[in-house]
């Protein structure tokens, strides 16, 4: 039987997602070990897109393979009853054995949220990226546009980006302020190691004057990380949301905004 999990997590506290040598503390492993419990065997699984250090998920998805019969609510509320806090599997579901959490989705949603103020969270610390000097948010809106499309994205990709070819398609991406908040949305059909946290960097140097609108479309046609400035911090980003066919029927809870 093959099953997917919707999960949420607080990368605040995970060295990301993938499993690492003993003693890393990683999403994956917990999330494994929880539902091998539950299984009676062990569990591997395979998950929708990667996320680094100190990144969130709010719509992560995940596939596995059990020989296990366990009641849906064995599966969602037995192992958020083994997991740590900061880990929670908000739905399950059975899928057709030819479903892949990676292979299968068609598009994946990251949000960056950016608190723009000049006095620091109790609040919210380690959830969104403070950023002190004022932000344009209409001409981040406005640089992002260059984006899209299908293009060459090295100059978004870390240097140590393992993927086989820079090239993805960029569906949408918006900017907005949310009072003291300014949240990017970015979709695509996959992205490439560090590409939104690139792409916040570049808007960010544009919304505070300090480049013009312009200089996101030049960075992409120059196709060199070196030209691209800073990668902006983990904190504010999120893993939003995973878009597979249509004959894939799996849940899609709101995902609001936390900051």
């Amino acid at each position: 039987m093959r099953i997917a999990l919707g999960i949420e997590y607080d990368g605040a506290g995970f060295r990301g997602w993938q499993s690492q040598e003993a003693g890393v503390r990683t999403v994956q492993g917990c999330l494994e070990a929880a539902l091998s419990r539950i299984a009676a065997h062990a569990i591997d699984v395979i998950c929708a897109g990667r996320t680094d250090a100190g990144v969130h998920g709010l719509g992560q998805v995940v596939h596995f393979d059990t020989s296990a019969r366990r009641a849906g609510t064995a599966w969602v509320l037995g192992s958020n009853a083994l997991l740590p806090a900061d880990v929670s599997v908000r739905w399950m579901c059975e899928v057709p054995g030819h479903f892949h959490a990676r292979f299968s989705a068609v598009a994946r949603r990251y949000r960056y949220v950016i608190l723009n103020r000049r006095q620091r969270s109790a609040l919210v610390h380690g959830r969104a990226t403070p950023y002190h000097r004022p932000l344009d948010a209409e001409r981040m809106h406005a640089a992002g546009q260059a984006l899209l499309g299908e293009h060459d994205f090295s100059a978004y990709r870390a240097a140590g980006c393992q993927a086989t070819h820079p090239r993805r398609a960029l569906y949408a991406l918006t900017v907005g302020r949310r009072g003291d908040y300014v949240v990017l949305e970015v979709e695509a059909n996959a992205f490439l190691h560090h590409m939104v946290r690139n792409i916040a960097g570049v808007l960010l140097a544009i919304g505070a004057g300090e480049r013009p609108v312009d200089w996101a479309g030049q960075v992409l046609a120059g196709r060199d990380r070196r030209a691209g400035g800073v990668t902006a911090p983990p904190d504010g980003l999120y893993f939003l949301h995973v878009q597979y066919p249509q004959g894939f029927v799996l849940p899609q809870p709101d995902n609001p905004f936390i900051p």
